[in-house]
């Protein structure tokens, strides 16, 4: 070997090297910044899969401003490629890739032979309206399809940030008004009994999408018998609630981040996040009424029980307000919906965790429920952190704690 070419090996390693310990030192600094508390289930497990996925940001992040790639491309390709397992389909469940009014679909069918029409229903996936894929909930889908013979549709809606809001939203419009315009004739399920549902920002589809379909009136669909709710973000008006507060720093989602989320969702500019973060987006003549539907009075008692300040009034600013303003209407804040359009909705189910930052959307949903004699079930998992569900059945990222909540869900549907 003669010099260049050891010098140039020694150059390329060292550089390799140097990178590695950039990542490392990065990575360290963010889990410093974590906060795990004792009572999460799986703590110590959680620790290395947020390390993981911090990891995966990092190096995202480093690509990027290398413009070698977006950081959000890389993320998606290295889950699809790592993270997400496709098993082979079990006996007794037919699954079916295809599209409902060009948006792609997959289809779960159990064959189990059974009298008359079966249950379905419509799931959504979570990710902060950029991640997620039919792939990361194939688990979860063929569980529920499997274990109460249920036809489950899941949804690959349009991503942001290349497609901002309302396209998912009218993605999944699309493909839950086709499947019920079909779904004796090609599914022998009955049209009146297709729930829908989804977790996280699925959640906040599923959720705004029974409003949106409450509020069309024209009766050539049956409407959806029921939505299932796990863990749901819900609002954009309030990132100051007690579970934001207390769980701020908990993986694997922070108070921030669901922030960026929702910046992400709607438009480019992600500049306002910490005024939107403070509240100043808020107009002052709004405050009231939102005052009302997201006190932490309207919380139990234990939700306090962590600790919990009330902020002073933030200073509104017109200008974040134009920016962000279609994330205070119901599509986007369905917990922010008049009270006759929240009439108008289905049955529910709610599942929270308690070291989750969107806890208490999904308590404060319930309690307006509740109060306009809604049917609701709430579940709450008490040493749980949001993104179980997505750690169900997945090798050795599998949390034992999420089939819990995959139980309480199946539990739940065999009831419609």
């Amino acid at each position: 070997m003669d010099i260049s070419s050891a010098i140039l090996i020694i150059g390329f390693a060292a550089l390799v090297a140097a990178f590695l310990l950039l990542v490392i030192g990065l990575v360290y600094s963010e889990l410093m910044n974590s906060d795990i508390p004792r009572g999460v289930a799986n703590r110590g497990k959680l620790h290395i899969v947020h390390g993981l996925f911090v990891g995966i940001a990092i190096v995202g992040r480093i690509l990027q401003n290398l413009g070698i790639c977006h950081q959000v491309s890389f993320i998606r390709w290295f889950m699809a490629c790592f993270l997400n397992r496709l098993n082979p389909v079990p006996s007794g469940l037919r699954v079916k890739d295809l599209k409902f009014c060009d948006v792609p679909v997959r289809v779960y069918e159990p064959t189990k032979v059974c009298d008359g029409l079966s249950r379905g229903l419509i799931y959504i996936h979570g990710g902060g309206w950029i991640l997620g894929s039919l792939d990361s909930v194939d688990e979860v889908c063929r569980h529920i399809a499997m274990k109460s013979d249920t036809t489950v549709v899941s949804v690959g809606y349009r991503l942001a940030p290349e497609h901002r809001y309302p396209a998912q939203l009218d993605d999944c419009e699309a493909a839950i008004c086709h499947f019920l315009s079909v779904a004796e004739a090609e599914f022998s399920v009955d049209s009146h009994r297709v729930a829908v549902g989804g977790d996280s920002t699925g959640a906040n589809l599923a959720a705004a999408l029974c409003q949106r379909l409450a509020k069309r009136e024209d009766g050539h669909l049956p409407f959806p018998c029921a939505q299932v709710l796990i863990y749901p973000a819900l609002q954009m008006a309030d990132f100051n609630l007690p579970s934001y507060q207390q769980n701020h720093a908990v993986p694997i989602l922070f108070r921030g981040r669901m922030a960026f989320y929702f910046l992400q969702y709607l438009s480019e500019d992600i500049s306002v996040c910490q005024d939107v973060l403070e509240g100043n987006h808020v107009p002052t003549e709004l405050r009231p009424c939102y005052k009302a539907w997201l006190s932490s009075s309207n919380l139990p008692p234990e939700c306090l029980a962590r600790g919990f300040s009330e902020r002073q009034s933030p200073e509104y600013d017109g200008n974040v307000y134009h920016t962000v303003k279609a994330g205070l209407e119901p599509e986007v804040s369905p917990l922010l919906a008049e009270d006759a359009v929240l009439k108008k909705t289905p049955p529910t189910f709610i599942l929270t965790c308690e070291y989750d930052v969107l806890r208490d959307d999904g308590i404060l949903y319930r309690k307006r429920l509740l109060d306009l004699k809604r049917d609701v079930n709430w579940q709450h998992v008490k040493h749980g952190f949001h993104g179980m569900i997505n750690f169900f059945n997945q090798g050795w990222l599998t949390f034992p704690s999420a089939l819990w909540v995959m139980d309480s869900v199946v539990n739940y549907v065999e009831t419609l």
